[in-house]
């Protein structure tokens, strides 16, 4: 995704929340007025978001100076300055909440991913994302995904071939589908298919599907699955999904496959708090208003 084309995402975001100014602002903070301002973990987490973050400053003026703590990937604690910003008081105040909105969001599933890494270590299996992702976000929140650990399933429906449950129902099963497939894509693309149950399983291997997605199976039909592809095409890539939490992402984990697909990283991760405190007026500036005023 080319660096104009995140611009664009965060000016309509700062378009939405600023609209035609700063109403409160404007009315109570003198235009020339200069701040510093700590950006403040209020809670331990995985940091995701810095670039985009110091990127919004500078979209609402790029004088504001930003200077980062910490960077994407460290793992914060409660209390931390994760970075200080300074420069003009109302473009501090207008960026604010773009700005934090943004990094708590991906802040948060890049902690979110990091635990279902954490519990599946020791095994070579891959966490990786899905497309429930929100919408015009997708790339922030992919990229939040692999700081915290995991890896990227398809971008979106352009970029790789996954026979689902209602392309099935349209095209007559499984094997049909991939028949299809083979014949109407070039031939770099891979095709992956959702099996259900063993009876997909079997069929997906006998049509020449390249990843078996194993869709909301019960664990111990996802061992038996796993035995079978194995024993008759080793060099299949096998997926899982579908019902996969914190509990049990290690109990699947050790059935052998090689990727966990997890929506709830990206739709369900909790966002951390985070803050934005002005500890310092620049002093000349103050008193430039200060004599203003007096002066009237």
């Amino acid at each position: 995704m080319k660096y104009l084309s995140i611009d664009a995402v965060l000016l309509n975001a700062l378009m939405e929340d600023i609209g035609h100014g700063d109403v409160t602002t404007s009315a109570v903070i003198p235009a020339d007025h200069k701040s510093i301002a700590d950006i403040i973990a209020k809670e331990d987490f995985t940091l995701a978001g810095i670039p985009f973050t110091e990127r919004i400053f500078n979209l609402v003026n790029k004088d504001i100076k930003f200077k980062a703590n910490k960077k994407d990937g460290d793992s914060v604690k409660k209390g931390t300055v994760i970075a200080r910003v300074s420069g003009n008081t109302r473009s501090l105040l207008m960026a604010e909440r773009v700005a934090l909105n943004l990094l708590q969001r991906l802040s948060g599933i890049a902690t979110f991913t990091r635990r279902f890494v954490e519990c599946v270590r020791g095994f070579s299996v891959k966490i990786i994302d899905t497309r429930k992702t929100t919408p015009g976000m997708r790339f922030f929140e992919k990229y939040a995904v692999r700081i915290g650990g995991g890896y990227n399933h398809r971008f979106g429906l352009f970029d790789g071939i996954l026979i689902k449950d209602n392309h099935l129902a349209v095209t007559g099963g499984v094997r049909e589908a991939i028949k299809l497939a083979k014949l109407n894509i070039n031939h770099m693309l891979k095709i992956e298919v959702e099996a259900k149950n063993i009876r997909e399983v079997k069929e997906a291997l006998s049509a020449g599907a390249d990843v078996i997605m194993l869709d909301n199976m019960p664990l111990a039909e996802i061992k038996n699955a796993v035995k079978i592809i194995r024993l008759k095409r080793p060099e299949i890539i096998i997926e899982v999904s579908g019902n996969i939490n914190i509990g049990n992402v290690r109990e699947v984990a050790k059935t052998g496959v090689d990727l966990i697909s997890i929506g709830a990283i990206t739709h369900s991760a909790p966002a951390p708090d985070i803050s934005m405190k002005i500890f310092k007026k620049v002093r000349f500036i103050r008193k430039k208003v200060e004599t203003r005023i007096n002066k009237h």
